[in-house]
């Protein structure tokens, strides 16, 4: 025994593989955000400019499109997220009378001509604005751009990809009937409107005007030319996009926009799943382990499973193991934390990912796992009542005969004769899971503290609507840790 322990103890510590590390930093997102950058500014040179990149730690700077017909409101909404995000507004308006750039002049004769302005001038009018420092350290809101396929493609192919695009739609009668009484005030360029949004101040009342080109015809035309391209844009961007109905009060439009915005979509960077079940006994950690490790092809792992196939396969750990599952002793941590180790060092862990449950019990559990450099990316509290336990866990059967199980409540017996043989298990009686339910509540609020970027599971539900809780946790992205 002493001469395992030295053996384990001299063991060398297993080094985190590459990915692992990688992924625990950002560095597949960090990678992808400044190859981005790069397309966009195509620097002369890179090295300095991503070293610049490194230091401003602009990465969740937002890159917003506003999308939308006519009247649909892109403006309002355009300008109200750069007011709360203190990011750069970037439309025709501003690319043609705020800005002076290298093309502005070109783009500017077009429409005086009444001539419509070439895709690939607005392209780069856009590129060379967003490669501009401002646009680089706050971020910036695109508001009516994209207008087409072949302008979509243009900012892609300059490396211009927005994390949000808000796509607003109404009803063709609607946005007609709004842009009647859409006013303009040439001071701040906020838009109003006669019936939904007029201001308060008389002042502002004064220098309202009309904008050009609203007669009802035009807006008609408008909307047909909206309607041809809106297809081929929805497909470009459908994986970022979000549409949201502009015919309802602006403070709710303006809500679920923030709400969308504000998310962060699933990352293209390589993702090996390491979770964590934790949980009461009887709170389901088994049956959502199975389900997950079904669906994500990922390794199920229950530490009181590992312990008793170690004795039954009668390894060199099984062996040692073996005296306290025979007495009904708790096996050493460092027996339980040898045996994971040695599991989820496998290839099979390694490639696929991992599922564990029935470990850590506690802190110092859960530290030991750390300085093995076991460490999970999505770790889960099983949260259910008193009451829900004892129910659950109680009225539990077996039939010595066949093994198979039963529950009173849920899954009575078939026939009086298997009800008649069936048998508890000592680890369901009351007082044994109360026993294990006290061990449980000292040392959660501890391993809950410890675990601090951990979601919390209302275990009293549906197993399938707790299943479709997971996995929409391990699907989004966690929030990037600040250095």
């Amino acid at each position: 025994m002493a001469e395992a322990e030295e053996e384990e103890d001299a063991a060398p510590a297993r080094p985190p593989p590459a990915g692992i590390y990688a992924e625990e930093q950002g560095l597949f997102q960090l990678l992808q955000n400044m190859l981005e950058e790069l397309l966009i500014h195509k620097p002369d040179d890179p090295i300095e400019f991503m070293i610049n990149h490194l230091k401003q730690n602009n990465d969740d700077a937002p890159r917003i499109c506003v999308l939308g017909p006519p009247a649909s409101g892109k403006t309002t909404v355009a300008m109200w997220l750069c007011k709360h995000f203190n990011a750069i507004r970037v439309s025709q308006e501003t690319l043609l009378f705020k800005e002076v750039l290298m093309q502005t002049e070109e783009a500017k004769a077009y429409k005086e001509r009444n001539q419509k302005i070439p895709n690939a001038l607005w392209a780069n009018l856009i590129q060379e604005r967003l490669s501009n420092v401002d646009c680089i350290k706050q971020g910036w809101v695109l508001e009516g751009f994209p207008e087409n396929q072949e302008q979509a493609w243009m900012l892609q192919s300059s490396g211009i990809f927005p994390r949000h695009v808000v796509m607003l739609y109404a009803s063709d009668t609607v946005l007609i009937e709004r842009s009647g009484g859409k006013r303009l005030d040439p001071l701040t360029q906020e838009v109003f409107h006669t019936t939904f949004d007029w201001p308060s101040d008389p002042l502002v009342q004064q220098r309202l005007v009309k904008p050009e080109d609203l007669s009802e015809q035009e807006v008609s035309k408008k909307l047909l030319e909206y309607h041809r391209n809106f297809p081929d844009i929805f497909h470009i961007y459908q994986k970022v996009l979000k549409s949201i109905n502009a015919d309802q009060p602006s403070v709710d439009v303006l809500s679920q926009v923030l709400a969308f915005v504000q998310t962060r979509h699933r990352s293209d960077a390589p993702f090996t799943p390491r979770i964590l079940f934790l949980g009461p006994p009887g709170s389901g950690k088994s049956l959502q382990a199975a389900l997950i490790a079904q669906k994500y092809d990922v390794i199920n792992i229950c530490c009181g499973q590992l312990l008793k196939e170690a004795v039954a396969d009668n390894t060199k750990l099984g062996e040692l193991i073996k005296p306290y599952i025979d007495s009904g002793c708790p096996v050493p941590d460092k027996l339980v934390l040898k045996l994971l180790t040695e599991r989820l060092s496998a290839l099979d862990c390694l490639s696929n990912g991992w599922v564990l449950s029935g470990f850590p019990r506690d802190v110092e559990q859960g530290e030991q796992l750390q300085k093995a450099q076991i460490n999970p990316n999505r770790v889960f509290f099983f949260h259910l009542p008193y009451e829900s336990i004892m129910e659950r866990l109680s009225q539990r059967r077996t039939d010595p005969v066949t093994g198979e199980r039963y529950h009173i409540t849920f899954r009575p017996a078939p026939t009086p004769e298997i009800q008649a043989r069936l048998r508890q298990n000592p680890r369901d009686e009351e007082e044994n899971i109360e026993r294990r339910l006290n061990i449980y509540h000292s040392n959660i609020k501890a391993l809950e503290d410890f675990y601090q970027d951990a979601f919390y599971v209302n275990a009293d539900q549906d197993p399938y609507v707790i299943f479709e809780f997971i996995e929409s946790c391990i699907i989004k992205p966690l929030p990037c840790k600040k250095h």
